[in-house]
């Protein structure tokens, strides 16, 4: 009986980047377990294949971390030596090292690691492995997962996805255009008044608008409905969600754990991305999709949480009329195609 770890320890978005290495792993495992942070712990309860969630704030990976207490750290690796798991695999983005994580996993007991690493491992690792960083991440993560000797059940493309049963439920009556103004970070964020606007010339249009946010974000998409739209940003959960955005004809969203969502549940995405990190790493992956957003901005690669360049400009340069374009090219491009394959595709 093979019991599996794997780890991903930050947040939703990146969480759900990693499904289809999960989806590879739980398919030559017994029972898979995930470890993740809080922050990536509601997207860890939505992936097909995983038996059991484990949730932990990594001082090394959390961008608001606690400080470290050996308490904190014992209680870890307990739980995971009570797990017996016979192999771990280490999930991480390029800027972050695997090689902590793995230390408390030896500590754990766990015999088996593998984990991408460029620094020299030691005794961490059991598999070492390296790879092109310039890939979607989706693909990275499987790429590691298949060096590990996974591989992805037949039948499965390998996309994003959701729980088959995350999608029953109810959803606004279609068709409609969904936004999400929020966003994880400022310095991946478009003015709320563009939002605003690109809600009001939408609805002119024709089109039933739905906004959507976090629970904390009620004002926001309040603001951004306006008359014009259909308020959901107050109370809905991640599954909830994510029926939410498989319903939509196109989102519109920047670079954000719900643009994964979208990705996920095979919506069109209208993405607002800013080029703090790499979008041939970080666009939503294996749906139609249409990138707004000057991605030679000088910003372009630093990771910025907050703007660092006056006045916005990778994103500034994005007029609403821009994005009603890109929505009414995805809508145009889906209505000859079956929206059900598109945007309700199931994973068990």
């Amino acid at each position: 009986m093979t019991r599996t770890l794997a780890v991903r320890l930050d947040s939703l978005g990146d969480v759900l980047v990693t499904g289809s290495a999960v989806r590879a792993l739980a398919a030559s495992s017994d029972h898979l377990a995930l470890l993740c942070g809080p922050r990536g712990r509601s997207a860890a309860e939505l992936l097909p294949g995983v038996d059991d969630v484990h949730c932990w704030r990594a001082p090394w990976i959390d961008p608001e971390p606690d400080p470290v207490h050996r308490e904190d750290v014992e209680d870890l690796v307990a739980r995971i030596a009570a797990g017996a798991y016979d192999r771990a695999v280490v999930f991480t983005s390029f800027h972050q090292s695997a090689l902590p994580t793995a230390l408390l996993l030896r500590m754990a007991g766990v015999s088996w690691v593998g984990a991408i690493s460029e620094d020299y491992p030691g005794s961490l690792l059991d598999l070492r492995h390296r790879c092109e960083d310039d890939q979607p991440e989706p693909e990275r993560a499987l790429g590691l997962a298949r060096a590990c000797g996974a591989e992805l059940p037949d039948g499965d493309d390998g996309r994003l996805a959701v729980r088959a049963e995350v999608l029953d439920g109810p959803v606004p009556a279609r068709p409609y255009v969904l936004l999400h103004p929020g966003t994880s970070v400022p310095a991946r964020a478009w003015p709320a008044e563009r939002f605003r606007e690109t809600c009001r010339l939408l609805a002119a249009a024709g089109h039933r608008v739905v906004v959507t946010g976090a629970p904390d974000e009620t004002d926001l998409t309040a603001y951004v409905a306006g008359d014009h739209g259909i308020d959901r940003g107050a109370g809905t959960s991640l599954a909830e969600l994510a029926r939410t955005l498989a319903g939509a004809d196109a989102v519109v969203v920047g670079n954000t754990g719900p643009a994964h969502l979208a990705a996920a549940v095979g919506a069109p995405v209208v993405s607002l991305f800013a080029p703090t990190v790499p979008a041939a790493r970080w666009a939503p992956y294996g749906v139609p999709s249409v990138l707004l957003g000057d991605q030679h901005a000088p910003c372009r690669g630093s990771r910025a949480t907050t703007c660092p360049v006056s006045g916005h400009p990778c994103l500034a340069s994005v007029t609403p009329e821009d994005v009603v374009a890109a929505v009414l090219a995805l809508v145009d491009d889906a209505r000859g195609a079956d929206r059900d394959t598109i945007t309700l595709r199931r994973i068990s």
